[in-house]
């Protein structure tokens, strides 16, 4: 799968270099692409925002830049085109999931300022993911999130193991982890875990996912 990232600041994404996701790149378990919007306007002084039409605070990106970023690095509209906005529809686990599985590229649109112009999603994008019912200052933040979570799903990324009882994979958040010592400060790791009776650490991990889940997030129950 080949990602490519259209943003305004694309020194943002070297966070994306480490870790295991870094190392799936360097593995070539999928390819990372981060383009600067600012090589494809047509303005010399490489504007790619204006005043709104209408009036109100703050700046909007204009449709060219975007448009011909987009053009671009996907001519033929091969690619899964997504913008990441507060307006789109909420990310979960099983829109990663559908991402990941589907094998098709994907081109994520970092918004910036109070947004973008509207002619740019009208014609060029597919589909609008949100990361949470908040306002972050761009898009940058949430495309980091949303490659960091179909890169996990991704074939090689990590062993088919790690992924079987994450949260929300039964609509249950995961049971609570513990490692050596078997004592820190008064609290030791309960006995069940250390009874290497896999059949009771199973029905002990799934009692604990209902519960923290029953307590945390009663909605996921429903």
């Amino acid at each position: 799968m080949k990602i490519t990232v259209l943003t305004l600041f694309p020194e943002m994404f070297s966070a994306l270099s480490e870790s295991i996701v870094g190392r799936a790149q360097k593995e070539q378990k999928f390819t990372l692409d981060v383009v600067d919007i600012r090589t494809y306007t047509e303005d010399k002084h490489l504007k790619c925002d204006d005043y709104p039409f209408g009036g109100g605070a703050g700046m909007v990106m204009m449709a060219q830049p975007i448009g011909s970023s987009i053009e671009a690095v996907d001519p033929d509209h091969a690619a899964r085109r997504i913008y990441l906005s507060p307006k789109g529809r909420t990310l979960s686990q099983e829109k990663v999931i559908s991402l990941a599985e589907s094998g098709q590229d994907l081109v994520l649109l970092c918004g910036h300022y109070e947004g973008v112009d509207q002619r740019a999603i009208d014609l060029f994008i597919d589909e609008e993911i949100s990361i949470g019912d908040y306002v972050l200052t761009g898009g940058e933040l949430p495309a980091m999130v949303l490659v960091d979570c179909v890169a996990r799903y991704l074939d090689g990324v990590l062993s088919p193991a790690s992924l079987v009882d994450e949260s929300f994979s039964e609509n249950l958040l995961e049971y609570p982890h513990y490692t050596r010592p078997v004592e820190y400060r008064g609290m030791t790791v309960p006995e069940v875990l250390r009874s290497g009776n896999h059949a009771e650490i199973d029905k002990w991990r799934r009692e604990q996912a209902i519960a923290l889940t029953r307590k945390l997030r009663p909605d996921l129950l429903k």
